[in-house]
């Protein structure tokens, strides 16, 4: 009896000891995700303003030579593409590199983000843009805290949605040169509704690979995982903000 009684101490100490550990671990990784969508928006807002200029003449507003470079010249498609780039460079690497190294390069992705996301503040105005963001900041809250507190297993989602995120990949390539507005709103309204399942879906994965791993992972396991966590997060908000913003958007 008084070994079952130990037993049964010491796997109390063990379970109170990974709560503390997931409380820490997901705290990490959700400030290091607003730390980087903090960068992304002093980005996006900084570049926007530096690329728009007022005609003394006209009064008129008009691209300055920046402006000129990255949205009207073949520079915008490096632009439109160099944040995926990152996300698969970082990736790819993140076994070689060190969790100081991994994180510094997550934040450089965030402020590259945010000049490819610049061009929203010449097309839509401020106070639609704030009113989606926080909106969207609200939805995202209630799908991750359902993704943490969940006891349903949403492993099997993952495929499906996975296979969503190709497919809304694929019609926004093509529709790049098709422009068709039906096409845009159906990929506004499938994005949606994948990223919103994203949200929830990766928030438990990040919670189920602490627990499945505390117990013998390492310092710089953790800080990878929670880097590679708040990636993940971090793409389903900006993914989540950017197709609720084809709703909700005033066009300037």
């Amino acid at each position: 009896m008084a070994d079952y009684q130990t037993m049964r101490g010491t796997a109390g100490v063990r379970t109170a000891a990974i709560d503390e550990g997931l409380k820490a671990h997901m705290n990490k990784v959700y400030g290091t995700m607003s730390v980087g969508m903090l960068l992304t928006a002093l980005a996006a807002w900084a570049i926007s303003g530096l690329a728009v200029t007022t005609d003394p003449a006209s009064g008129q507003e008009m691209l300055t030579g920046l402006g000129q470079a990255i949205y009207a010249s073949p520079l915008k498609w490096v632009i439109m593409f160099a944040p995926l780039a990152f996300v698969f460079g970082l990736s790819a690497g993140i076994n070689r590199m060190s969790a100081a190294t991994a994180q510094m390069v997550f934040y450089v992705y965030a402020a590259v983000m945010g000049l490819s996301l610049s061009s929203i503040f010449l097309v839509f105005t401020g106070e639609s843009i704030a009113q989606t963001f926080l909106v969207t900041a609200i939805a995202f809250a209630g799908l991750s805290l359902y993704g943490y507190t969940t006891k349903k297993d949403l492993s099997g989602f993952g495929t499906f949605l996975m296979m969503g995120v190709i497919g809304i990949l694929v019609a926004s390539i093509v529709n790049i040169f098709i422009a068709s507005s039906a096409l845009s709103f159906a990929i506004s309204v499938i994005g949606v509704l994948v990223f919103a399942g994203l949200t929830a879906y990766d928030t438990q994965r990040i919670k189920t690979d602490y627990i499945a791993h505390a117990q013998h992972a390492d310092s710089e396991w953790l800080g990878k995982s929670a880097i590679m966590g708040a990636l993940s997060l971090y793409l389903d908000f900006i993914n989540l903000f950017m197709f609720l913003l084809q709703f909700m958007g005033n066009r300037e």
